[in-house]
């Protein structure tokens, strides 16, 4: 007999399945299971530096840092190269998610959780902290910004070894870069122009085992967003934690409004409510 798991599962595979078919690597979930693989990681991070040498040695998807207060961020993506050299990739929708002050945050998590007790400062490797973001966040029209500290007064390189990197992903130009965003913004493997990365897609969105994981995760963010907007929806208002669930779905799968609407089973005749309210936030 089926657990009540099981059976929840079955009764939403075919949604899921949809769900599934239309996410592209600029949704968080379906970037990190992607990411799961180091060689599509190493093919990112060859585009995006423009070094066709860069080994990558190991990958940790979601990884949960904390600064001294404890206060914590998860990291989409976190790779270490065989140099030692850090790397951590973000994925945003939602340009506020990206913010100057967001990627210095990033880069300080980075330097805090590398050293252990004692070690001699000089021990920091080179770290990077790129954010691939849906619009062009820094409003100068470029498909990528390279960020590094400099003197003021002489205008030399500050030398500290970290670097934050914006690439823009709407920008899909007729470049190694812009194919690569290209790609980024592929449904189906068949559309891309790496195989790396379509191999990887193809596993996750064509294979039993690949669909099966990915519909589970997807029940997981499913529930997780149903419960957060219950949970608002106790201490804010039923509407506006509704409303948080929505937003919530949004970003972590990158779902339309009516997508994410319709994953949490909101009846037809309340969506335009939810719709205005999501407008006027």
């Amino acid at each position: 007999m089926m657990t009540d798991g099981r059976e929840s599962l079955d009764a939403h595979y075919q949604r899921y399945r949809q769900i599934l078919s239309d996410l592209t690597m600029m949704s968080d979930a379906f970037m990190r299971n992607v990411f799961k693989s180091a060689a599509c990681v190493e093919y990112v991070l060859q585009i995006i530096l423009g070094k066709k040498d860069i080994r990558v040695t190991d990958v940790t998807v979601q990884q949960d840092n904390k600064n001294l207060h404890g206060r914590s961020a998860v990291l989409d993506c976190v790779a270490h190269d065989e140099d030692s050299s850090l790397f951590d990739v973000e994925v945003q929708q939602d340009s506020e998610g990206a913010s100057p002050v967001r990627a210095r945050y990033h880069s300080g998590l980075l330097d805090m959780n590398t050293l252990n007790p004692g070690e001699n400062f000089d021990k920091l490797p080179e770290s990077y902290t790129i954010f691939i973001t849906q619009d062009d966040v820094l409003q100068e029209g470029r498909p990528i910004y390279h960020i590094e500290r400099t003197i003021t007064e002489s205008g030399q390189p500050f030398r500290d070894r970290s670097h934050i990197i914006y690439v823009t992903a709407s920008m899909q130009e007729d470049t190694e870069l812009g194919r690569l965003m290209h790609n980024f913004h592929c449904k189906n493997a068949d559309d891309m122009y790496s195989e790396v990365l379509a191999e990887r897609v193809r596993t996750l969105k064509e294979t039993p085992k690949g669909v099966d994981s990915m519909c589970r995760e997807l029940e997981q963010l499913y529930l997780d967003g149903k419960n957060e907007g219950i949970a608002k929806g106790r201490a804010e208002g039923r509407a506006e934690g509704i409303v948080s669930g929505i937003r919530s779905l949004m970003a972590t799968l990158g779902l339309s409004i009516e997508a994410a609407m319709g994953a949490l089973e909101i009846p037809e005749n309340e969506r335009g409510m939810y719709r205005e309210l999501l407008a006027k936030q």
